[in-house]
């Protein structure tokens, strides 16, 4: 052999793997498609291991051949410190719902009315119940992926989602082109044999067992180690395409078909539907046939067909116009009530909650639900030792529907609330057939709820400050208040599980920001009880400053338009509260800063009070209220004498009525736009 064959030898080499690599690639993208997507395999298990090792091996012997789309690079091998965030391509927006078939011909009878043909067809989909994502594909191969978080961000989990077979890491190729860029939507669920088969396996090994598919596939999606994930039977269904470069589908039906051809699995049990009629009839039947389908669904969401008629019909601020979910009636079963125990929750209300022997309702083991308040279970006559019927809302709260009688048995003592907060022992107040602790934030119980509530998005937007975290920082005890956030160094979290220096430098930065309020805001954060951010805004827009609030005496509480004597009372017990006081001084202390709240357009609305029922067909109600708020207007859940204005949309119902009663000037959409459009001229 001469020296220069012998050079060349080692190129040949890579040259025939590189062919070699690409076939196998190919082959198994071909077999994990017809296995994870198709439920049709054509050869046997050890013929493809055989195929999958030969591949490993070529990759092991010529690394620098590895690509991010092959099949061996599914698993992937190092836990990671946490997840970070990323943003979404286009807003995930939860979707209108409701049991009730009039809401849902009122929401066709809507659409109707705003498309010029007025007529629609649909696409009805089972509403999956599992974990909802994004995936974005780059030149066919799968960039990133996200959990829906907010809405607008959600946490980066393209690891994991790399583990589950029915996610193709490269779209396939076929009569439809590949775009240069894809974002779409679906659902990662465990199907119900495969989370039986996983308790099973972790009763087995003596460790926790999953509630239900739902909290199995979100716990799964959410380990650090993707291996564990990988471990987990995940399965992905995609059922929209949110953005996307080049050729779009024009229908719904289309989209679907483009998703399958793409290598994505698809419910089967999606159907057009050329009426409304037609919609809810395929809603019964899948309704009827829930118990033998293979997965966990709550419902069906009925789309707009064609894609064109979307863009024209929009989004609210938390839905789109264009799809709707026709929830399922709740599954009912009668259980025993082994005992009523009392929850503070973050305004101090006391709810009493029935601890159930556990039952299965609808695949899912109940064991406790809520009563919801004093004069309910008064209403029903619910008991320690009683059966009732129970049943899951929107098949996730369990509550107690009945109690079911039982002739000749002897029942015991009638519930009563106690006089004193079973977390802090502060003394319990009563507010019509609710029932409070005073204590406010120096009441334990109350703390979790109430920092949770102190970050939200209408209190100070301290974004990143979740559930899991508040829960982190209290274990630690890092925070025993909502003053002690201010606090808190980067050093400080990077302690807790799932924070890296990143996430860590973020929500330093996102609290720090929110030490710069408006008054109203601030208020709303403090979580009062009565006060949501409407009379926040009247409260911050009546005393100007937080100091003349607090000097408030409770009947110059009630002067401020809106707020009436339990409102002011529940304003004034909260002040009294030493804890409370000390709180807000706290948090002054901390450097936070309160300003007086904008009111833009100068408050051609000042002074005035709006009231809005029904639908409304070019706009949201949520912005209809955004425009009177920015011009200085002030909104209303109920009618008074007070209400200048009730502007009624189709369907009204009593308010309607109400207003007519009390001479209180009605206006309609139009007339209510009209107004604007003159006052801001």
């Amino acid at each position: 052999m001469t020296a220069r064959t012998r050079k060349s030898a080692p190129s040949d080499d890579a040259q025939l793997a590189r062919r070699r690599i690409a076939e196998l690639r190919e082959t198994i993208r071909h077999h994990d498609y017809l296995y994870y997507v198709l439920d049709r395999p054509e050869i046997s298990d050890a013929e493809y291991d055989r195929l999958f090792q030969e591949l490993r091996g070529l990759e092991e012997r010529f690394p620098e051949l590895i690509t991010p789309d092959s099949p061996t690079q599914r698993v992937a091998g190092q836990p990671r410190p946490g997840f970070s965030e990323i943003e979404h391509t286009a807003r995930m927006l939860s979707l209108e719902s409701s049991a009730e078939e009039d809401a849902v011909r009122r929401f066709d009878a809507r659409l109707r009315s705003a498309l010029a043909d007025g007529a629609v067809a649909y696409v009805v989909e089972p509403k999956l119940d599992g974990v909802s994502l994004e995936l974005v594909y780059e030149d066919g191969s799968l960039a990133w992926a996200a959990t829906r978080g907010d809405g607008r961000v959600g946490e980066d989990v393209t690891a994991n989602v790399r583990t589950i077979g029915s996610v193709p890491l490269k779209l396939r190729t076929g009569a439809r082109a590949i775009p240069p860029r894809l974002s779409l939507r679906g659902e990662a669920i465990m199907l119900i044999g495969e989370f039986e088969r996983l308790n099973a396996r972790l009763t087995q090994e003596d460790k926790p067992v999953f509630a239900n598919p739902r909290n199995a596939a979100a716990g799964s999606l959410r380990q650090l180690d993707p291996s564990v994930t990988a471990e987990r039977p995940l399965t992905f269904y995609a059922y929209e395409i949110m953005t996307i470069e080049g050729a779009a589908p024009a229908e719904q039906w289309d989209t679907l078909g483009a998703l399958r051809d793409w290598g994505f699995k698809v419910s089967r049990h999606a159907r057009r539907a050329g009426s409304i009629d037609e919609a809810i009839e395929i809603h019964h039947e899948l309704e009827r046939e829930r118990d033998d389908l293979e997965y966990e669904v709550d419902g069906v969401v009925m789309k707009v067909d064609d894609l064109a008629a979307r863009d024209s019909l929009g989004v609210t601020a938390h839905h789109p116009r264009w799809a709707f979910a026709y929830k399922f009636e709740p599954r009912r079963e009668v259980s025993e009530i082994l005992d009523i125990v009392v929850q503070v929750g973050r305004t101090g209300k006391l709810t009493p909650v029935a601890m159930l022997r556990p039952v299965d309702v609808g695949g899912v083991t109940v064991s406790r639900a809520s009563l919801h308040n004093r004069e309910e279970i008064e209403r029903k006559d619910i008991r320690v030792g009683d059966k009732a019927r129970i049943q899951r809302a929107g098949d996730v709260i369990p509550q107690v529907v009945e109690r079911v009688a039982e002739p000749g048995k002897k029942r015991k003592r009638a519930f009563k609330m106690p006089a004193r907060c079973p977390s802090c022992g502060g003394p319990v107040v009563s507010h019509g057939p609710l029932d409070f602790c005073t204590n406010g934030l120096a009441c334990p119980a109350q703390l979790k709820a109430r920092i949770q509530h102190f970050a939200s998005r209408d209190a100070l937007d301290i974004h990143g400050l979740g559930e899991r975290t508040v829960e982190q920082l209290l274990a630690s005890g890092l925070v025993e208040s909502v003053a002690d956030l201010f606090r808190l160094e980067e050093t400080d979290l990077l302690q807790l599980e799932g924070f890296a220096e990143l996430s860590a430098k973020n929500l330093i930065d996102a609290i720090q920001r929110a030490k710069q309020v408006t008054l109203d805001r601030f208020l709303f954060a403090l979580g009062i009880p009565e006060i949501g951010s409407q009379t926040a805004r009247d409260l911050a827009q009546h005393f100007g400053n937080l100091d003349a609030f607090l000097a408030a005496s409770r009947e110059e509480l009630e002067a401020v338009p809106g707020v009436g004597p339990k409102v002011a009372e529940a304003v004034s017990d909260f002040l009294a509260s030493p804890a409370t006081r000390k709180t807000i001084a706290e948090l002054r202390k901390q450097g936070v800063e309160l300003s007086e709240p904008e009111v833009a357009g100068d408050g051609q609305f000042a002074g005035l009070t709006f009231v809005f029922t029904g639908a409304l067909a070019s706009i949201t109600r949520g912005e209809a209220e955004e425009i009177v708020h920015s011009l200085g207007g002030r909104t209303s859940s109920s009618i008074s004498k007070k209400t200048d204005y009730v502007v009624v949309g189709s369907d009204p119902g009593s308010k309607y009525e109400r207003a007519k009663q009390l001479d209180v000037k009605t206006l309609s959409e139009e007339e209510f736009l009209k107004l604007v459009a003159k006052r801001t001229r």
